[in-house]
């Protein structure tokens, strides 16, 4: 059944949809009474539901049940991103949506190109409903307000596992060969810390954040700022990745730990 985002967050029997589900509902989709859907509101429950009456711009449905579905990470997995510019924006959160990720994070750097303001933030937030719609999600990730990359490693430093996608990476301490998450991983400790997992050589652990620099990288400055802070920076391999692709791809593998090791989130 085809589902829709329901902005009421306590619906007793009845709900009802109005904008733009009620539009695709009756006009895309051809909902008439009688019709059952599958509705959410983003607290990870889902309803199921009928058509029970039609108004102007407006559906009425009665609701037959209520489930508790979770298709979330193991992990809380943040995306702070300086975010891309035009319709790569769009792409960018709908795979994020579809991979996982709890929150993204606008971030402003040096070099960013894209300033995200009010009616782009809105429109990303709409993408995620969207994307959630399609892929199965009962919450919705998070677009969190625009952040600064100094404020941001500021605001951060507990965070158990801080990752920067950075070329030419090595360890914080500067020592050992050129870290890649496409190398063979070291071997595992012989103490590993409960619930971890290795990505490349990094040791990871719940929650994750993850940072993905402007078209132009992060600069010099800021990377140091972030080593000295505690962040582990990765290389992403030979290849130059544009913003969105490098971020769903360090998200990706991330995830992948996560749900392998089931790491607390």
């Amino acid at each position: 059944m085809d589902r829709y985002f329901l902005d009421e967050p306590n619906p007793g029997g009845t709900a009802v949809l109005k904008g733009p589900e009620a539009h695709h509902l009756l006009h895309v989709m051809r909902g008439k009474p009688g019709t059952r859907v599958v509705l959410f509101d983003g607290s990870g429950r889902e309803f199921q539901a009928v058509i029970d009456r039609i108004g102007r711009g407006e559906v009425h449905l009665a609701i037959l049940d209520c489930q508790e579905v979770d298709r979330e990470l193991p992990v809380r997995v943040t995306l702070a991103v300086s975010l891309p510019k035009g319709e790569r924006q769009k792409w960018l959160v709908e795979k994020a949506v579809e991979v996982g990720i709890s929150c993204l994070v606008p971030l402003g750097t040096l070099r960013s190109v894209a300033q995200p303001v009010a009616q782009a933030l809105a429109r990303l937030r709409r993408g995620v409903i969207e994307a959630s719609k399609q892929c199965g999600r009962n919450q919705l990730m998070e677009i969190a307000a625009p952040q600064s990359w100094p404020d941001l490693v500021t605001a951060t430093r507990e965070t158990p596992s801080r990752i920067l996608a950075h070329p030419e990476s090595r360890r914080p301490s500067n020592e050992g060969a050129r870290q890649t998450l496409f190398s063979p991983p070291a071997p595992a400790p012989q103490s590993p810390l409960p619930g971890s997992q290795l990505l490349g050589t990094a040791t990871v652990r719940g929650p994750v954040l993850v940072a993905i620099g402007p078209e132009g990288g992060f600069s010099p400055e800021e990377v140091d700022l972030a080593v000295d802070a505690g962040w582990y920076t990765v290389d992403l391999g030979p290849r130059i990745l544009r913003v969105e692709t490098a971020a769903i791809v360090l998200a990706t593998l991330v995830a992948q730990q996560g749900c392998r090791s089931g790491f607390p989130a």
